[in-house]
């Protein structure tokens, strides 16, 4: 158990030095926005890269990373649970009201970077409110755009944004997205060593929202 911590924080400290994880979404009262379907043609992705090929289920019971949501991951992607241990370190795998759960690591792929899902125990709210906290627990993100979209059989709000590197001295891109689940809020969020990584990486983010479900552990 120490070590999958000792994993994740290993991968929050590289991030830290490179840039400076019912069942719909409730009713709020207000007019709901305009929902997108996520979408992913034969022949490539939204963003314009060739379709992700799939690979294992994650977050179904039995998976590397039991979670409230389950979707599928990009061919050998590796997933890896994320367990806290009780100690000061436990800090570094926290974001506002999120904790890291699970890291599927891009590098078996050809990739630098990680899609993460980060769950939260409090319940109620919505997605968008749920993903604000997220981004604004990084005091290094900007420029954020938020959007509701469908990731696959569940209402979602998605945001796309920058983070500044102080080392490198410029932003790279980053992209998130937020549902609401009966044990709480989820995030998945895809970094990436710098811009050119994380738009490599897109088609397997948009896999897993395309592919995203509720769990019925």
């Amino acid at each position: 158990m120490r070590i999958l911590v000792r994993g994740a924080v290993a991968a929050a400290l590289a991030a830290v030095v490179l840039t400076g994880c019912g069942g719909g979404e409730e009713s709020s009262g207000k007019s709901a926005a305009p929902v997108t379907q996520a979408s992913s043609k034969a022949s490539g992705t939204a963003s314009g890269a060739p379709a992700a090929e799939g690979g294992d289920t994650v977050g179904a019971a039995g998976s590397a990373c039991p979670l409230p949501v389950a979707f599928t991951a990009a061919d050998k992607w590796k997933a890896k649970a994320v367990r806290l241990d009780g100690t000061a370190l436990d800090a570094l795998v926290k974001q506002g009201p999120f904790t890291l759960a699970c890291e599927i690591d891009a590098k078996p792929a050809g990739n630098v970077g990680f899609l993460r899902a980060w769950t939260s125990t409090a319940k109620g709210g919505s997605s968008r409110a749920a993903l604000e906290a997220f981004v604004a627990a990084d005091k290094n993100a900007r420029k954020a755009a938020y959007t509701e979209i469908k990731a696959g059989s569940l209402r979602a709000t998605e945001v796309v944004y920058e983070t500044y590197s102080m080392l490198l001295d410029e932003s790279k891109q980053e992209h998130a997205l937020a549902v609401i689940t009966p044990t709480g809020a989820v995030v998945l969020h895809l970094g990436g060593m710098d811009t050119d990584e994380h738009k490599g990486m897109l088609p397997a983010y948009e896999l897993a929202k395309k592919s995203l479900r509720l769990n019925s552990r």
